[in-house]
């Protein structure tokens, strides 16, 4: 058994290792059916008024903020604005997650995640990871969130899709694993008009994962 660290890999690798393809979203029915869930749901101007309060100081000195600057001034707000935890599912920072894939034993530390657990988190469904820059961190981040998904997989029995994110600077990319298919959306640019399409869409996972991932 080969012990692996997130960090340690690239899509081409974890592709020719473990036989994972890349499709696009045109191929893919959960990602386009996400986007249209995501189209579905509604912004109350308090919710609006909160993402522009956000996007300001992003869009001022964003470039500048180092990457726990970018987490705690924008990234983890916004998700928290969506509300994504209650007492079933919770939103965690910076755990580990380890599982057996193939001849590997995939391992790191997750920036971010979703899954079941009030208090610390059990069954993932949402793996995430941001960098800064692409240059400033070891690894790549579109890599280290498919890996951190294989994992998530795997905790799940294999049974269920998982969905994932990778943000390079203002530009959140999404991501759903599938069996050994994976799908990465558009770059949506939190800069722009594109946070009210980032926070419709993690408003549209919320209920994703509660009426379609989890066994209730």
């Amino acid at each position: 058994m080969k012990s692996s660290n997130f960090k340690d890999w690239t899509l081409d690798k974890l592709d020719s290792v473990f036989g994972m393809q890349q499709i696009f979203t045109e191929e893919s029915t959960l990602m386009q059916e996400w986007e249209v869930k995501a189209k579905e749901e509604a912004i109350s101007d308090f919710e609006e008024q909160t993402l522009l309060n956000l996007q300001e100081p992003l869009q001022m000195g964003g470039r500048a903020w180092n990457e726990f600057e970018l987490e705690n001034k924008f990234i983890s707000p916004v998700i928290m604005a969506a509300k994504l935890n209650d007492k079933e599912i919770g939103y965690f920072l910076e755990r580990p997650l380890k599982a057996t894939v193939g001849d590997y034993e995939l391992t790191g530390i997750v920036d971010g995640m979703i899954a079941t657990g009030f208090r610390s988190p059990k069954i993932p469904f949402f793996c995430m990871h941001e960098y800064k820059r692409s240059v400033e961190n070891a690894g790549l981040p579109d890599a280290q969130a498919l890996a951190a998904m294989m994992v998530a997989r795997e905790l799940n029995e294999n049974k269920k899709p998982i969905y994932g994110l990778y943000i390079v600077g203002f530009n959140w990319d999404f991501m759903i694993l599938k069996g050994k298919e994976y799908c990465i959306s558009r770059s949506y640019n939190a800069s722009s008009d594109d946070v009210f399409d980032i926070f419709k869409i993690l408003k549209a996972l919320k209920k994703i994962i509660k009426t379609e991932l989890m066994d209730i």
